[in-house]
């Protein structure tokens, strides 16, 4: 849903990725998701502790991936070679502040599957 008149928090941007995170995750591994990948993990003779461990390993690479775009994102981390910060804006100009680090290190960090 696109909404032209939003204007969000650090936190909410945060969000939006955790929330990201958490669809992926949930829409991979539910049987009747369009993007479902049990079939194919079945079908590649895993048991359900193999899908729970393969879960477990897809949660903490998205985890660390989208984590770290955010770190890349305000300058705080690389994204490929480069550690560049970066300005973010929404469609009227408003500039993202705050410190993306401590609000995604409480986010994405500390859960488990």
């Amino acid at each position: 849903m696109i909404n032209n008149n939003l204007s969000i928090t650090s936190e909410e941007f945060v969000e939006e990725f955790k929330l990201l995170r958490d669809y992926l995750i949930q829409s991979y591994f539910t049987i009747d998701s369009d993007i479902s990948r049990i079939n194919l993990l079945e079908k590649s003779g895993m048991n359900q502790e193999q899908i729970h461990l393969t879960k477990k390993i897809v949660f903490e690479a998205l985890t660390d991936a989208l984590y770290t775009v955010l770190l890349g994102l305000e300058g705080s981390a690389t994204i490929g070679r480069n550690q560049i910060m970066y300005k973010i804006l929404d469609e009227q100009l408003n500039e993202l502040t705050g410190d993306l680090e401590s609000i995604a290190w409480e986010k994405f960090h500390g859960e488990d599957i």
